[in-house]
């Protein structure tokens, strides 16, 4: 039987990316704190965390079971795909690579396994009947568990209507990037919205000034009752279904000291 992670209502999810940054120890994390407990304690003051090591090498169900024991119930972790599924010229010869990744464990995380962040390079084209191919190595299910997957593209090419057709077809999330230089989509495609943070500044106390918290959680709301946030940019002008979705927000890479901070100050603002 299929165990379905969408919960019976939406709720925004808000984090960072990992855990384990020695700057951070003395700034989030209390002066003195053992470095086996900064998980835990970032389970305690975040509601999600977006894993990166995953991306780089493979994690034993071990690993994964001990991570779901140190954070609390509602806690999710989001999981970056590996490198060698994303890093190919050929994305349709990614299914040992995918495989692979499913069968490390990541179900070992129950109900807190959150989506799956596939991520390309800001060189990688889009190539439609290639990456049409890639998406349909991605299962909906995998060992009674109801998947979530969600793509982050970094070129320009992938902003056609026949990328956002696809993503929709296969009721996968595109991931929306704000960034400086890597290319911003907001067209919903997914049960779910997934926002990756990346203007921070290490200067402010919170990483961001106050108005743009505020209007981050104003974003994040809008998404969260089925709406599409005006100002963001999208490739298909009519507007997906309106029904309410859960959302997760990271801050992440810039002003990476503040952004456990910056990440509190949104969970505040979505009380």
């Amino acid at each position: 039987m299929t165990k379905s992670l969408t919960k019976p209502y939406s709720k925004a999810y808000v984090g960072v990316g990992g855990w384990t940054y020695e700057p951070w120890r003395g700034v989030f994390y209390p002066k003195g704190l053992k470095h086996a407990r900064e998980l835990e304690y970032a389970g305690q003051k975040l509601t999600s965390i977006e894993v990166n090591g995953t991306f780089y090498s493979t994690q034993s169900p071990k690993t994964f079971a001990k991570w779901a024991g140190e954070v609390p119930d509602d806690f999710i972790f989001s999981l970056k795909g590996p490198r060698y599924a994303v890093n190919r010229r050929v994305l349709g010869e990614a299914g040992d690579s995918i495989k692979r990744f499913l069968d490390s464990g990541i179900t070992e995380l129950g109900s807190k396994l959150g989506p799956l962040l596939w991520q390309f390079a800001p060189h990688k084209k889009f190539d439609e009947k290639d990456f049409a191919a890639f998406l349909d190595l991605l299962p909906p299910t995998f060992n009674g568990h109801t998947l979530r997957h969600v793509v982050e593209v970094r070129n320009d090419t992938f902003k056609v209507p026949a990328f956002i057709a696809l993503a929709r077809q296969h009721k996968v999330a595109i991931c929306y990037a704000e960034h400086d230089s890597y290319t911003e989509i907001a067209d919903i495609t997914a049960d779910f919205v997934y926002a990756r943070l990346q203007k921070g500044n290490e200067k402010l106390k919170n990483g961001y000034p106050p108005k743009a918290l505020d209007l981050w959680a104003k974003r994040a709301e809008t998404w969260r009752k089925g709406g599409e946030p005006a100002g963001l940019p999208r490739i298909d002008k009519k507007k997906a279904e309106k029904k309410p979705r859960d959302v997760f927000v990271y801050f992440i890479h810039e002003a990476k000291l503040r952004a456990p901070a910056a990440a509190m100050a949104l969970i505040e603002r979505l009380k």
